[in-house]
């Protein structure tokens, strides 16, 4: 042991198992892996396991969308106790890599990789130890000793070499449990196991959301599937005004998911990192969000779909995203949903992409790891244009849960209500809240609904807020900042009261979200020193550098990033 480096892995969750693989994988006989889990069961983390998800929820990506780990994911179905099957009403028969599947049946998958990775560790002969029931209250480097300790639950420590912090969602409280029938997320879901006969607001139309609708809707009424497989949803007798009104910023729901071309979101026409960096160097040190939107966007585009190039090819990003959210716009959120679920059932039947579509997704995947060289301008537009049409688009509504969204519409049991950037949600002392905000007609509006859940997903929390308290005061890790290439632009933004600092060298920077990380998934200090011993994938902590949360492909990409540098 004393001569082996010691690793450790903060988490246990995909982040966890991602990152653990990759060790093991390498076949490196000169570590010591220890994992801290905060709960007793590895690999399932927050999104597939009770603390995410019940067992109506499903998963958005489908089997062979999965970055592979050790058995694929439809030879495991194959092995899975037929009572746990039944449960979920899965036929191994019919089973297919392009299905989605339950979130907590996809948990055990996980968790079953998990049990065969640590199978895989003791046959190479790779060190390893896990401690369930941990949690990690904080996080202590010495770099004079070139070693980290892990406090686990305020008592216990342990020293490092180097760590990984893959800590997983955060949903902080800030008014749950202290107001009633006012949620700060709906996870865990059983807390939404009510049956209500009152309406309830929803904040935000995201697969959150989704989630909430699909559990509210068990417990106030039933589906109902007709002979040519239309649904239909009726009320229960004991819920006759239960009622869910969704308040949506842009006043959409998100899209349908379809036939992925590249289930993995990569695509060989995309700038290298080589290119990239090149880029970088000749254009005084800033990422230009338009050269990625014309390489990564448009370029392939133009070899697969060349009408639908014609018709974009000379737009800049902006009139892009106004074009397609035009057309998103002038539909009714709910009859769009209907024509894009017809599209989508096409696209699958087919195996054809809806390939802008597509090329968004990639093309926000691509953007996430170089984001941190954007300008702060080019920081803004993006936040402000591109984000809100790629977080619509590429949610990736699963078929069955727009089924069941149509279904309540149909029923008057599902509403969707346009409010606006000056919106407002105000906790009400007596339970739940009440909604703020202008409507289309131009009347402001104080509606109080007796329940409130924020469905507006993970958010990118604070520098301020890291849970590792010894790291922000030793200032071993810096908030996130992205420096403005026009002094001009940051002495603007800094009078319109955005989050700006000016330096001694006069120089302007915006203040993003989260800490300030390189492209090695280290943490940087506050004299610009990144550190050899601290790694993060807590992607809640990096959403200001890494604005697009993948879910496992990110994992994927991110463990496949830090390995190389652990290695090197």
């Amino acid at each position: 042991m004393e001569n082996k480096k010691r690793i450790a892995i903060l988490g246990g969750g995909p982040s966890g198992l991602f990152m653990f693989k990759r060790l093991v994988d390498s076949g490196r006989l000169d570590i010591s892996i220890t994992i801290f889990e905060r709960k007793k069961k590895l690999g399932a983390g927050m999104p597939y396991s009770a603390e995410g998800a019940n067992d109506e929820h499903i998963t958005n990506v489908s089997g062979n969308e999965i970055p592979l780990l050790v058995t694929p994911l439809a030879d495991w179905i194959k092995k899975v106790p037929k009572d746990t099957l039944d449960k979920f009403h899965i036929d191994p028969k019919r089973f297919n890599e392009y299905k989605v599947l339950p979130r907590l049946l996809f948990g055990q998958y996980l968790t079953a990789q998990f049990d065969l990775l640590q199978k895989q560790a003791r046959e190479t002969g790779v060190e390893y130890e896990i401690h369930y029931n941990s949690n990690v209250t904080d996080v202590i480097d010495h770099p004079e000793r070139e070693m980290i300790t892990v406090e686990i639950d305020d008592t216990e420590r342990f020293e490092f070499d180097q760590v990984i912090i893959c800590t997983g969602h955060n949903w902080p409280h800030k008014h749950e449990g202290k107001v009633p029938n006012y949620f700060d997320s709906p996870y865990p879901p059983m807390k939404l196991a009510l049956q209500l006969d009152h309406p309830v607001a929803i904040k935000g139309s995201s697969l959150t959301a989704v989630d909430a609708i699909r559990t509210l809707s068990r417990y106030n009424g039933t589906f109902e599937k007709s002979e040519d497989g239309v649904l239909s949803y009726q009320l229960s007798d004991n819920s006759p005004n239960f009622k869910m009104v969704l308040h949506t910023r842009n006043g959409m729901l998100p899209a349908v998911r379809f036939h992925l071309e590249d289930s993995h979101l990569s695509n060989n026409s995309l700038l290298s990192k080589q290119e990239i960096a090149k880029h970088i160097a000749t254009n005084d040190g800033f990422l230009s969000l338009d050269y990625i939107f014309e390489k990564d966007f448009k370029a392939p585009i133009r070899e697969r779909e060349p009408e639908f190039y014609e018709r974009i090819k000379d737009m800049k990003l902006e009139e892009f995203v106004a074009a397609m959210m035009d057309l998103r716009e002038r539909l009714d959120p709910f009859q769009l949903l209907k024509a894009e679920y017809a599209e989508a059932e096409k696209s699958i039947k087919r195996r054809e992409s809806v390939y802008w579509k597509e090329m968004l997704g990639v093309l926000s995947f691509a953007l996430n790891y170089p984001a941190k060289h954007l300008s702060a301008e080019d920081m803004q537009r993006l936040q402000k244009s591109l984000s809100p049409l790629i977080s619509i688009v590429i949610a990736y509504i699963p078929q069955s849960s727009s089924e069941e969204l149509l279904a309540l519409h149909q029923a008057g049991v599902l509403d969707l209500i346009p409010v606006g950037d000056d919106s407002r949600v105000e906790a009400a002392t007596d339970g739940g809240a009440i909604y703020h905000y202008t409507d289309e007609a131009g009347n402001e509006q104080a509606v109080h609904y007796n329940t409130f859940i924020d469905c507006v997903g993970q958010p990118h929390l604070a520098f301020e807020e890291f849970p590792f308290k010894s790291l922000l005061t030793s200032r071993t890790i810096t908030p996130a900042r992205l420096k403005f290439r026009s002094p001009a632009a940051g002495q603007k933004a800094m009078d319109e009261g955005k989050d700006v600092i000016r330096d001694q060298h006069g120089d302007y920077y915006l203040k993003v979200s989260g800490i300030t990380i390189n492209d090695y998934f280290q943490v940087v200090d506050a004299y610009g020193a990144f550190n050899d011993r601290i790694y993060i994938m807590a992607v809640p902590y990096i959403g200001g550098y890494n604005p697009d949360y993948s879910g496992l492909d990110f994992s994927e990409e991110a463990s496949s990033t830090i390995i190389k540098r652990l290695s090197a």
